[in-house]
């Protein structure tokens, strides 16, 4: 259930489309963003976030501009703060049974219901609404224009370079580690020397054509 904020709506700053929300009469209002579409291996993860109203949310930006301490300091912010945090993951195998981007709404999906309390409205990463009977405006960009959707920006990539580092240790030779698994040059190569492991994306170009040459 799609809702727009208005057309005389101005986006101040990156508490603004979260502070119209709650003066419309919403209590709960909650970002959610994934990461991991790219990546050939891998699980895609999403986060959702309630940020408290008094936190100093002008910290909270894009992940992708922020460096790997940045990310993992603000992480750990956010638990100080109290921030409600709501986690989903959907597997390789998912990912090639659904297609990314509907694994990446699924997701969504599992980290909304993941949260502690039901938000009364989302605002969403991108073009597609997720797939939940709550009230929700989808936002191109999101993750720089609202605090929320950054925070859960944060959450969502920490989490998954934590599972890629762990996948690297038990996979050593694609060195997860490094690359957490897009498709760089040293990925590539290395999986037509080693053929796909268990975790990459059998339905991804780069890899499909090397199905059955390490199993």
């Amino acid at each position: 259930m799609q809702q727009s904020l208005g057309p005389g709506f101005v986006e101040s700053d990156t508490f603004a489309f979260e502070r119209r929300l709650i003066e419309q009469g919403r209590t709960v209002v909650a970002g959610v963003d994934e990461a991991g579409r790219g990546p050939l291996a891998g699980p895609v993860v999403a986060a959702c976030v309630i940020l408290p109203g008094d936190c100093d949310f002008a910290i909270f930006r894009d992940s992708k501009t922020l460096s790997p301490p940045a990310r993992q300091r603000l992480h750990a912010e956010l638990t100080r703060i109290g921030a409600q945090i709501g986690v989903g993951i959907v597997s390789p195998a998912e990912i090639d049974q659904l297609n990314i981007l509907q694994a990446s709404l699924l997701a969504m999906k599992h980290a909304m219901e993941a949260l502690p309390v039901c938000p009364d409205f989302l605002l969403v990463d991108g073009k597609f609404p997720v797939p939940v009977s709550v009230a929700q405006q989808p936002l191109i960009k999101g993750d720089s224009r609202s605090a929320s959707i950054a925070a859960a920006s944060i959450v969502a990539k920490v989490t998954r370079d934590q599972l890629m580092e762990e996948y690297h240790h038990k996979f050593p030779c694609y060195n997860f580690r490094q690359h957490k698994g897009y498709p760089t040059a040293a990925h590539r190569q290395a999986i037509i020397e080693h053929g796909p492991c268990p975790i990459h994306r059998r339905s991804f170009k780069g890899v499909r054509d090397f199905v059955g040459t390490s199993e």
